[in-house]
């Protein structure tokens, strides 16, 4: 079955442009220049309809799906606990009232720790209340899961001094916020057609990769497209582009990569 991923969020924690900032990207009148908190948008077509599965719920998650014209929600997957990935959780109470039903979540133990914590109110008992959004917690670990009847591997990943995931599913992965894959992660990514790997900014960072570095690993990993993702304002979208080689390009919000193949394994 063909699937379309859509680039909801391109950009890193503090979106771009960047509050107070005057930089000439900042400024730019090139819309690839402007970059939500990363998130991306996995859409299967059915037979009862399009089903959608979103990875990460980032503080721009409203005005994602509304410029994406999500009308429908069915999964959320969870890299990790940050801010720039959680904090639109509570958007998902729209999708709750149209659906009538809650939301599955996948996350870590670890972090749905903070999960929980952030939002508490969502997670506490609450007689008759129904304006809180309405989730259904999965935990996972290193293991393959199931999601509408596809298979998601999770990656572990470097990210600073924490263990998040990544996400393998059919021949395309999802690699935001690390700055080291484990040499124990390389044997889940052979034979990708479509790889987003984090690509913060030029100079060196302790818990994101650099431009450079994530054009060595694209190249190592051998995806047949490599897209950066997680940008800041330090990345000029055309001048960085130019510097790519072919197949590496850099991801821009509303992207959409059509025609992607996987298997669906539904009851019959």
């Amino acid at each position: 079955m063909q699937f379309r991923i859509t680039v909801l969020g391109s950009g890193t924690s503090s979106g771009v442009p960047t509050i107070g900032c005057s930089c000439a990207v900042c400024h730019s009148s090139d819309p690839r220049d402007n970059r939500l908190r990363p998130s991306i948008l996995i859409t299967v077509p059915m037979p009862e309809g399009d089903r959608n599965i979103v990875i990460d719920t980032t503080p721009d998650f409203r005005t994602q799906v509304l410029r994406a014209k999500v009308t429908r929600l069915d999964a959320i997957l969870y890299t990790h606990s940050h801010a720039d990935h959680i904090l639109g959780l509570d958007d998902v109470r729209p999708f709750n009232y149209h659906q009538g039903g809650r939301i599955p979540i996948y996350t870590s133990e670890k972090a749905f720790s903070t999960i929980r914590r952030v939002f508490s109110y969502v997670f506490e008992q609450h007689e008759g209340k129904t304006a809180i959004p309405q989730v259904e917690v999965n935990i996972i670990g290193d293991a393959a899961f199931d999601v509408l009847g596809i298979s998601f591997q999770p990656i572990p990943l470097i990210h600073g001094r924490e263990t998040i995931y990544g996400y393998r599913f059919g021949n395309v992965a999802y690699l935001t916020d690390h700055n080291a894959i484990p040499d124990s992660s390389l044997p889940l990514l052979q034979g990708l057609d479509v790889l987003f790997l984090d690509a913060l900014r030029h100079r060196p960072h302790p818990t994101h990769t650099t431009v450079a570095d994530a054009t060595e690993r694209a190249l190592r990993i051998g995806a047949k497209q490599t897209w950066f993702t997680h940008m800041c304002h330090d990345v000029p979208h055309a001048e960085t582009q130019a510097s790519l080689p072919p197949g590496v390009f850099l991801a821009y919000d509303g992207l959409q990569i059509d025609g992607l193949e996987i298997e669906v394994n539904r009851p019959a």
